[in-house]
């Protein structure tokens, strides 16, 4: 039977650890939550102007951490688990948790960045992927696709469904567009806690899984390859890629289940939170 934690008003933020339970958060937690996911999604606004020719990775990292100290939030990113950076730039093949390092943007390169930012001990996570120059039409339509992906699975929430209906929404809409779905990684419990339960799986069986219920707060993160759904770690034991060198895609909201459906936390105040390749395409 699933477990689940009523947690009505928040608790101190050094007090907050992840739990096997699920939390069922009350209103000053989704006020918490709407602070720090616009502000994270400001931040994936003012990323939109370094994403062009010649710039360094490592710009990006700078720019997150300067707007994170100018904003009176932190980086959750940065020293966790060992990790040295503020944010996570994923360029082409590679899945998730690139580094932000000296490796320089060219053209047709498509990036996805992953920010999390805390705000008075809330955790406003969110990814989106950018361009440079044009892309080829199978990177863009690649964009395209994992963008509705998660939007479908969003689109599943509401009290009552359960959890495999999200991963099953993803799942089914890919493969319908002939392309994969990385099952190494998923979405997850967020609030207080960086990390939290329950995991959010992007592919599974409808009906199934832990039931969905007002309060609920989680991440939706599905990661679509072009080619296959296989990934490999490199030697930094934190980048993972498509073994095929396929493009890979991702994109990512903070949600929370409301009585009669879902709130996203995470939306751009600009509208850049969805792919409109000709707002996203910057010219070099």
């Amino acid at each position: 039977m699933d477990n689940y934690i009523n947690v009505p008003v928040a608790p101190p933020a050094r007090n907050a650890r992840r739990t096997e339970s699920i939390k069922l958060y009350g209103p000053d937690a989704f006020e918490g939550m709407r602070r720090a996911g616009v502000l994270t999604a400001r931040c994936l606004d003012g990323v939109t102007d370094l994403i062009r020719r010649g710039t360094a990775l490592a710009e990006i990292n700078s720019f997150v951490i300067d707007f994170a100290a100018a904003n009176k939030s932190t980086p959750a990113t940065l020293g966790y688990k060992g990790y040295q950076y503020a944010c996570c730039t994923s360029v082409n093949h590679v899945v998730c948790h690139g580094f932000p390092n000296e490796k320089k943007l060219r053209d047709g390169d498509i990036v996805n960045v992953d920010v999390t930012l805390i705000l008075d001990g809330w955790y406003g996570d969110s990814s989106r992927m950018y361009v440079v120059g044009r892309p080829k039409r199978a990177a863009e339509r690649l964009i395209q696709i994992a963008h509705e992906a998660m939007m479908k699975g969003i689109k599943a929430v509401r009290p009552g469904a359960r959890l495999g209906d999200i991963g099953y929404a993803i799942q089914n809409y890919a493969h319908s567009e002939r392309c994969s779905v990385v099952r190494d990684f998923c979405g997850h419990g967020i609030g207080q806690v960086f990390h939290d339960s329950p995991n959010i799986l992007n592919f599974g069986k409808s009906d199934t899984g832990p039931e969905l219920r007002p309060g609920m707060i989680f991440t939706v993160e599905p990661m679509i390859n072009l080619g296959r759904g296989d990934v490999k770690m490199l030697a930094d034991d934190w980048t993972a890629v498509t073994r095929d060198k396929s493009l890979s895609a991702q994109f990512e909201h903070s949600i929370g289940v409301t009585d009669n459906g879902f709130e996203i936390f995470t939306l751009s105040p600009k509208g850049l939170h969805a792919p409109n390749i000709d707002l996203l395409s910057i010219s070099a």
